[in-house]
């Protein structure tokens, strides 16, 4: 099986490198379209702001690729985030996959934002989320998107958000899995697991 992960300025690229491997799987990061084109499963991770990154995927052509593949696709915490429409980070147009807006946290209650560390996931569905040994997983964000109908996980910070989403093909955390443990480790496999 081939897996791809698509490279560009993303910042966790070498977790989930490691996760893979972890899993028997030796990943191949890369910017080329017809290899991710050709690759069974793709992973879209992120770490950054909205903005630049979006500008870089623009340059790379990636804006253009990344919403018309075919296969199973995982995108992992900003990379959930750049599936939206929009988000409220800088004003940014994002890939429109999933028809959401993508907001700000704005705490009444003296919570912190960014919001860091663990957190359980509940209202899980869909096939990622399949045997969880421990709903509880990692998150570092300051933005997150609302609940909505393609919502496969919800968590809550400050209000309820969706910790995860799928749409056709498409799937995203806004969590990390690969930095989540064993039931991180399990939401990667069952993702390597899916049919086409």
């Amino acid at each position: 099986m081939k897996i791809a992960i698509i490279k560009y300025n993303a910042g966790n690229t070498q977790s989930v490198i490691f996760a893979l491997n972890r899993l028997g799987i030796e990943p191949l990061l890369t910017a080329d379209f017809e290899e991710i084109r050709r690759a069974d499963k793709v992973i879209f991770p992120g770490v950054g702001e909205a903005s630049s990154t979006m500008n870089h995927l623009r340059e790379l052509g990636m804006d253009q690729l990344i919403p018309g593949l075919t296969q199973p696709v995982l995108g992992i915490c900003l990379g959930q985030q750049l599936m939206c429409r929009y988000s409220e980070e800088n004003n940014t147009t994002c890939l429109g996959i999933f028809d959401q807006e993508v907001k700000r946290f704005r705490p009444e209650n003296h919570e912190k934002v960014p919001h860091m560390g663990w957190n359980d996931l509940h209202d899980t569905t869909g096939p990622l989320m399949r045997n969880l040994p421990d709903p509880n997983v990692y998150f570092v964000h300051s933005y997150y998107v609302p609940i909505n109908e393609n919502t496969s996980a919800a968590a809550s910070y400050t209000l309820p958000f969706s910790a995860a989403m799928q749409k056709d093909n498409f799937h995203a955390v806004q969590f990390h899995p690969e930095k989540s443990g064993p039931q991180g480790q399990k939401i990667i496999q069952n993702f390597i697991e899916l049919c086409d």
